[in-house]
């Protein structure tokens, strides 16, 4: 087993270099068998790694969409998001070889070998083992078999190395798939629009010396290689998406709208649930403690239930709590209606009472309030017997409330 993991740029040479009786190079745009494809890399793999060393992301973000649906720009918002800190993978970038090239300018699609082959290699590098944005992966249906045949050995690395020290390495993976969903006319106009800044932006660049060249597309220009674009989107990466619902956890995310727009959905889509991303034996241990959003749901009818329940059953004691809050509490509110906090501390013996207690919580709650109550015992010096040096003490409460609530803003300067 190796210790460490060899250089990507060894890694990148291996994955070009397999057995020629398993896949001869001139084939290797042509082959449709995952089996074949994954199986030949992952040897390739585990021989350049060593099994140990095979550790791949815990979270994997499959980001598809149309040309023009904003994948570069929704990017660093996606990896915020998720708490992500490294550059995403962006496949195309992957294989910048003048074939691929040539491939790509026409609309076409680059080969599954290649793609697979530097791909997974990628993925083994120590910066993307919390997670990995992949940029336009998968994109035909070969790819989505190599994706599966790939989620399945991470789950059996993971059974295999639970129970060794190396266990912290191999975890439970996670994937999701995000589509941005742009339809034609968005994305053709975009594509086209993108071509007419990035001329502008190089054209200036060459007058004045001044920036870097961008990248300029031919299908950016011309309008039927842009409609070529998106239909070879349609008829390839969308299903390929679209078969993967299904398995792993999908969001469909609406890309037409503004930029805010399009944040704010995919937000929404990526709502944190336990169930589906942390280890199924960590969720089974967690699994007795509720979830805030489901103690929430029907918290206010529970809250209107409590406090006609005081007045039903205990209408004395409400009423007592009601004039210790206006007496002894609303007075040092008010003047703290500024910073939105108050401090109060108490002896008063109404609050022995555990009821009392949860009957002034809730009033503050009713009203728009925050309160906790801490109860501090503090012993203090009673009466000294001089015969035996002993000291007796009383303890002496203390109830400690804190009520928050939306400050006074002040305007300033």
């Amino acid at each position: 087993m190796s210790s460490s993991p060899p250089s990507l740029d060894s890694v990148v040479i291996a994955a070009d270099i397999l057995p020629t009786s398993a896949l001869p190079r001139h084939q290797d745009l042509e082959i449709k068998d995952a089996q074949v494809i994954f199986g030949a890399v992952w040897r390739d793999l585990e021989s350049t790694f060593g099994r140990d060393q095979l550790r791949f992301p815990k979270e994997i973000i499959l980001l598809g969409g149309a040309p023009g649906s904003g994948k570069g720009t929704n990017t660093s918002f996606i990896l915020k998001a998720r708490g992500l800190t490294c550059e995403p993978v962006v496949v195309s970038s992957l294989l910048d070889c003048s074939e691929a090239r040539r491939l790509k300018d026409a609309g076409r699609m680059v080969g599954d070998r290649q793609v697979i082959g530097i791909l997974f290699a990628r993925l083994i590098l120590p910066e993307y083992r919390d997670g990995v944005i992949l940029d336009g992966f998968p994109r035909t249906q070969v790819q989505v078999e190599c994706l599966k045949l790939l989620v399945d050995r991470m789950h059996a690395l993971r059974r295999e190395f639970y129970p060794t020290a190396l266990r912290a390495h191999f975890r439970h993976p996670t994937v999701h798939i995000m589509a941005l969903f742009v339809d034609e006319k968005t994305s053709v106009e975009r594509q086209l629009k993108r071509g007419l800044d990035i001329r502008k932006h190089n054209d200036e660049v060459r007058r004045t010396g001044l920036g870097e060249l961008h990248e300029e597309r031919a299908t950016d220009y011309d309008l039927e290689l842009a409609k070529s674009r998106y239909r070879v989107f349609k008829e390839q990466t969308w299903d390929a998406l679209q078969s993967l619902r299904e398995i792993y956890h999908y969001h469909l995310v609406n890309a037409q709208g503004s930029l805010e727009e399009v944040e704010q959905n995919i937000l929404r889509e990526l709502q944190y649930q336990s169930s589906l991303e942390l280890d199924p034996r960590t969720h089974e241990r967690l699994r007795a403690i509720p979830v805030a959003n489901d103690i929430i749901v029907h918290a206010r009818q529970e809250l209107v239930k409590r406090l006609d329940g005081y007045d039903y059953e205990h209408p004395e004691l409400l009423t007592r709590v009601v004039e210790f809050i206006e007496r002894k509490i609303m007075p040092i509110i008010l003047r703290h209606a500024i910073s939105g906090v108050a401090l109060v501390n108490t002896e008063d013996a109404l609050l022995d009472d555990p009821v009392a207690l949860a009957i002034l919580i809730d009033i503050f709650s009713e009203r728009g309030f925050h309160a906790t109550v801490d109860l501090h015992r503090i012993e203090i010096p009673d009466t000294f017997d001089l015969a035996t040096g002993r000291i007796a003490c009383r303890v002496k409460k203390v109830f400690r409330i804190q009520v928050r609530f939306q400050g006074s803003e002040i305007r300033r300067g």
